[in-house]
């Protein structure tokens, strides 16, 4: 074993014995929560108006506090920014993490209190240290540096107390000292607003240090990867870095993008680990790398309740843990230290496992379409598009899709807008394809698509190299956190997609 390793393995070996803990009694941990939080919020405006004294069990909980949405907590919540406090959480929330998960153009401010940074977003990168070092004895990762490309937005000063910002630029000011130390760029390269600017920056301080991992979004990373081989002039990342080891993901699926990453890093050494961590919170770790699930953290002062989708405008149907059944589709409702409480958090889960808890993020709770009754998620479009790539050889860099309403008689269909890496030699065989795979993990559109019944083939609109980033740029929404909304039921996103397409010179994409 490596010393810098057995030293973290020994560091850790306590919190890895409390992980052991609620992967065994999850039931106990998370009652032991729920029992935190409501005592820790009786006192406030929002645990008075609910009665938190009284509340003793998940269904006097359940049957006491509705569930709430963002709009429901807003006012609090803008209260709070402009000085209020005790309104739904005891101490002082002077952190507002500017939300890149809403899908319209208004940003929603997530509360961060001392609390929720320490119980959950703090805890969880230490909790990937630790149960990294545990499945790989033999790593060097902590002798080097990790690479963090950081929020976007700048921290913004709301009145005299309140400060908000990209949760990832609010985690690098409350970073600890020993964290600080092994991570590179400075912070305040890290949090400068201009993507192109800090990606700049980050090629001049990151080059020279050994850095032997990374964390963040995929997407992002991977242009600035793309930017530091232009910067080297080196055909891979091997070649800047020979020890690169690790590559902590989260906040879309890293399955469109783990082919491409292989090119990028060709080792055998190199490993990749899943995060799941939001405004609202850290939920879950990959801690078993011959799977490709999550471990649900129980242990963050976070209560989990879970509504199926098939229930979604019924919130009485929300079931807590050891309610739940592996293969549904659930929304997650969380209460947390934040001072969430039964919040719609809209992303939507599939549990793998009961024993111990695990989880499969499978998209957002509008981020679907559903105008025909089709149903298709977010899952469902990715693995489809997995398919038509593997079959005709395409690399798809991003996309899109909305639905083509019916008009008059003419029946509906999916308009896909993508943007290859590697286009397809026959548009019409990838589109085949994509329908073909689409039926196939989905009965519903399978159905609608029956003899053109409902939907008629999906249309491709194939948009040039830079398209999408171009079109985030414009959104507000470049690099750290934010992502491309994958599905919507309206055609707002492709339509400003396509109106930017027009103004780009357009590039051979295939033959149709």
């Amino acid at each position: 074993m490596v010393l810098t390793t057995q030293l973290v393995n020994l560091f850790f070996s306590r919190r890895r014995a409390e992980i052991d803990h609620f992967r065994k009694h999850p039931t106990e941990v998370q009652q032991k929560q729920l029992d935190y939080l409501l005592k820790k919020g009786r006192h406030t405006l929002f645990g008075q108006m609910h009665d938190f004294a009284s509340i003793r069990t998940p269904e006097e909980f359940a049957r006491q506090v509705e569930v709430q949405d963002y709009e429901m907590l807003r006012e609090l919540i803008l209260r709070t920014k402009q000085g209020e406090q005790q309104l739904f959480w005891p101490s002082r929330i002077e952190w507002f993490a500017k939300s890149s998960g809403t899908t319209g153009s208004k940003s929603k401010y997530i509360p961060v209190s001392r609390e929720g940074l320490q119980d959950a977003h703090l805890q969880g990168p230490r909790d990937v240290i630790a149960l990294f070092a545990a499945l790989y004895p033999d790593t060097n990762v902590f002798s080097g540096k990790t690479l963090t490309l950081g929020g976007s937005c700048r921290i913004e000063q709301e009145g005299d107390k309140a400060r908000s910002g990209d949760l990832s630029a609010i985690l690098i000011r409350n970073t600890p000292v020993w964290a600080d130390l092994r991570r590179t760029p400075s912070a305040d390269t890290a949090l400068i607003p201009d993507f192109e600017l800090k990606v700049q920056k980050i090629c001049k301080e990151a080059i020279p240090e050994n850095v032997t991992s990374f964390a963040g979004v995929p997407s992002w990373n991977l242009v600035m990867m793309n930017k530091i081989l232009e910067y080297t002039g080196k055909e891979n990342l091997l070649e800047v870095w020979p020890h690169l080891e690790l590559f902590v993901h989260g906040g879309m699926s890293f399955k469109p993008y783990r082919e491409v990453y292989r090119q990028l890093i060709p080792s055998s050494r190199m490993k990749y680990m899943e995060t799941y961590n939001a405004s609202e919170g850290f939920f879950a770790i990959a801690d078993d790398p011959t799977r490709d699930d999550m471990l649900l953290m129980l242990d963050y002062h976070i209560y989990y309740e879970f509504l199926p989708m098939a229930s979604l405008n019924d919130p009485t149907k929300a079931v807590p843990l050891e309610g739940v059944r592996p293969g549904v589709n659930y929304a997650m409702i969380i209460s947390t230290s934040n001072g969430l409480w039964r919040y719609l958090l809209g992303d939507t889960v599939e549990f793998t496992s009961t024993a111990p808890y695990r989880i499969r993020i499978t998209g957002r709770t509008k981020h679907f379409i559903n105008v025909f009754g089709e149903e298709v998620m977010v899952e469902n479009a990715e693995s489809a598009l997995r398919r038509a790539c593997d079959l005709t050889g395409a690399e798809v860099a991003e996309f899109t899709v909305a639905p083509v309403f019916m008009e008059g008689r003419s029946q509906g269909a999916h308009e896909w807008v993508i943007e290859f890496r590697n286009p397809p030699a026959s548009q019409t065989a990838f589109a085949e394809a994509l329908d073909k795979a689409l039926q196939e993990v989905n009965s519903d559109y399978e159905a609608k698509r029956f003899k053109d019944t409902t939907l008629l083939a999906p249309h491709l609109s194939i948009v040039p190299t830079g398209t999408f980033l171009r079109w985030m740029e414009q959104r507000g929404k470049l690099g750290g956190q934010h992502k491309v909304p994958r599905l919507y039921n309206d055609r707002t996103f492709v339509e400003e997609l396509l109106a930017i397409s027009a103004q780009s010179p357009q590039e051979t994409t295939g033959k149709p």
